[in-house]
């Protein structure tokens, strides 16, 4: 088979979460476990950093892969979703996975397919596995899917656990309380591994985490009590940060410029700071210039998309994948917060989000350009049209998000700004991403 014919094969025999949702959800690692064992069990030739957590764990995992990278040694990339190209989910050195080795390994395991009738996700996990070990790697950032517990990549041993937050989102399998997600993010914490809570919320929350690493010896650390992380601001399309060492009788302070530039990033650096400090203290050599010089440049050595990505100036046109409660309150809280003469909206999002809860944070004072992203889970955009409404949201329903785009910058002046998102899907679809 083509690389073309192997996508399309994996895409139809397999169940996909990011089309169909619960019915490619798949909880468990049996599965996972069998077609390791299959394959040799890849997962345990290279050393593994394993992130979790709602919101920042992709922007985290690219970012301690770019100070790995950085440092010198070879390291493979775990995330999922893609936004634009399957093979952006495997990647070596940011080098995205050959289509050969695609084609290679879904041929050679296509019984195992037979035999466990895996979803899309465990095979992707496998594949990814399979590849790190085949490319050699020093170490890899595996990033989870979904939850932790019971996520297909949670087959690993790794040498540093990092959660990044807790926050509601994909409740019909996590659970509804923050504790109840909190307990399911903690199930990747292991049997004296280090891990690093990138914040420490309410103490409820926070004692799962505890609670969890103590009952397996596991050293626990939350990076908001070891670093204070502030910004200045965005100056040249970096943001300013500054990260104090908490606890320190002498004034440890790292200036870092970030290429990352959403405001919620400073909670993510905490966490990978203190992961980093982690790493060094088993050996690992992160020089701070190798730091220093990952963090400003994490987009062209990871290849991360999608994460408050500007896309166009006058007028200002930025996207984010925020698409949660928690998520979207950060970002929407920045763009609203940037000189404007209007603020435009071009958002859409799929059935299974708390659209209510998400619609209250927007502002009233704005203009809407309603769409659908295309996938098959999508929210049709004249249903979302219609519960904004409600909440006193009115806007144009529109068949794309690339249309919707093309309306908004038409009726703009170059003093107003525009947030496109609402959905990983919708970024995905924007032709200019």
């Amino acid at each position: 088979m083509s690389y073309q014919e192997t996508l399309e094969y994996l895409y139809s025999r397999l169940p996909v979460f990011q089309n169909i949702g619960a019915r490619a959800f798949k909880p468990g690692l049996f599965t996972t476990q069998e077609l390791c064992k299959s394959l040799g069990n890849p997962e345990k030739a290279y050393p593994i950093i394993h992130v979790g957590g709602t919101n920042g764990k992709g922007s985290t995992s690219h970012m301690l892969a770019a100070i790995l990278q950085q440092s010198g040694y070879k390291v493979g990339l775990y995330t999922s979703p893609h936004l634009k190209d399957f093979r952006e989910r495997i990647r070596v050195n940011g080098a995205h996975i050959t289509e050969e080795f695609v084609v290679e390994f879904t041929s050679g395991i296509k019984s195992n397919i037979d035999r466990l009738d895996p979803s899309f996700f465990e095979v992707t996990v496998a594949l990814a596995f399979s590849y790190f070990r085949d490319r050699q790697v020093d170490i890899a950032v595996i990033e989870v899917g979904m939850g932790g517990r019971l996520d297909s990549t949670n087959v690993i041993t790794p040498i540093l656990s990092l959660i990044t937050n807790v926050s509601l989102d994909h409740t019909q399998f996590l659970g509804n309380t923050l504790p109840e997600i909190a307990a399911e993010k903690a199930g990747i914490i292991k049997e004296k591994v280090p891990v690093v809570i990138s914040e420490y919320q309410e103490e409820n929350i926070a004692n799962v985490f505890i609670n969890k690493a103590s009952s397996l010896e596991a050293p626990i650390t939350f990076g908001s009590q070891q670093y204070l992380t502030e910004s200045s601001g965005v100056d040249d399309g970096k943001l300013i940060a500054n990260a104090e060492r908490l606890g320190s009788e002498i004034t440890e302070r790292e200036d870092l410029r970030l290429d990352l530039t959403g405001s919620y990033q400073l909670r993510n650096l905490a966490g990978v700071l203190t992961a980093r400090d982690v790493l060094k203290s088993q050996g690992w050599n992160i020089p701070p210039g190798a730091v220093r010089a990952a963090l400003s440049q994490v987009v062209p050595l990871t290849g991360l998309k999608g994460r408050w990505q500007k896309i166009a100036d006058q007028p200002f046109v930025v996207c984010d994948t925020a698409h949660n409660v928690g998520g979207l309150t950060e970002t929407i809280a920045q763009f609203t917060s940037l000189p404007h003469k209007n603020l435009r909206f071009v958002i859409g999002f799929v059935k299974d989000k708390d659209i209510g809860a998400i619609l209250k944070l927007l502002p009233l004072d704005a203009v809407y350009y309603f769409c659908h992203p295309g996938n098959l889970r999508a929210l049709d955009a004249s249903e979302l049209a219609s519960a904004a409404l409600e909440q006193g949201l009115r806007g144009e329903v529109f068949e794309d998000v690339n249309a919707a785009l093309k309306q908004a910058v038409a009726d703009s002046d170059s003093t107003d700004i525009i947030y496109v998102g609402g959905s990983t899907f919708i970024v995905a679809d924007l032709d200019q991403l």
